[in-house]
């Protein structure tokens, strides 16, 4: 099942989170669909509130709990979060949430840079499959994938947004 065009998913995130919008809020997106998201996001809030939310990217490659198991070679990018982290609220964004291990690394990553007042967790899809008791606060689409099945979110050299499904026998 092909899910809705990223574009019309960004569209129903950012509706459900622009009344969530405040001075004290920040925007961190992961690595590296995560922050396609966030930029995305950015521009289209940041139009309606009429100025730009602060943002940060994680790279949570070190923080995973799975990473030799499943076999990750992890190609670092820098982490940057140019803002200070104490009493903020951070909306955490990725692209697809499955397990949940993604989520779970970012929120450590997140707390050597200090101690957020909450963090909401936004996802383009959510295709099930928890390990973890992670819970997104904003979807853009549910989606159903079988166990083997994977789904990552693509951007062109335009930098148009697509998704590419890998199903396995």
């Amino acid at each position: 099942m092909q899910p809705p065009s990223p574009e019309q998913l960004i569209a129903r995130l950012a509706d459900q989170i622009a009344p969530t919008l405040g001075p004290d809020l920040a925007l961190v997106g992961i690595h590296t669909g995560g922050v396609w998201v966030m930029d995305a996001l950015a521009e289209r809030l940041g139009r309606e509130i009429g100025n730009d939310l602060p943002r940060g990217v994680l790279d949570i490659s070190f923080y995973r709990d799975d990473f030799s198991r499943i076999g990750l070679h992890p190609q670092v990018k820098p982490s940057d979060i140019p803002f200070d982290m104490e009493g903020r609220r951070v909306l955490l964004i990725d692209d697809v949430l499955h397990t949940g291990r993604t989520i779970r690394a970012a929120m450590n990553v997140l707390f050597d840079y200090g101690r957020p007042a909450a963090i909401h967790l936004a996802v383009l899809l959510d295709r099930g499959g928890r390990e973890l008791p992670i819970c997104p606060d904003f979807v853009g689409a549910h989606l159903e994938l079988a166990e083997q099945d994977n789904i990552s979110l693509t951007r062109a050299d335009d930098g148009a947004l697509g998704f590419k499904v890998n199903q396995r026998a």
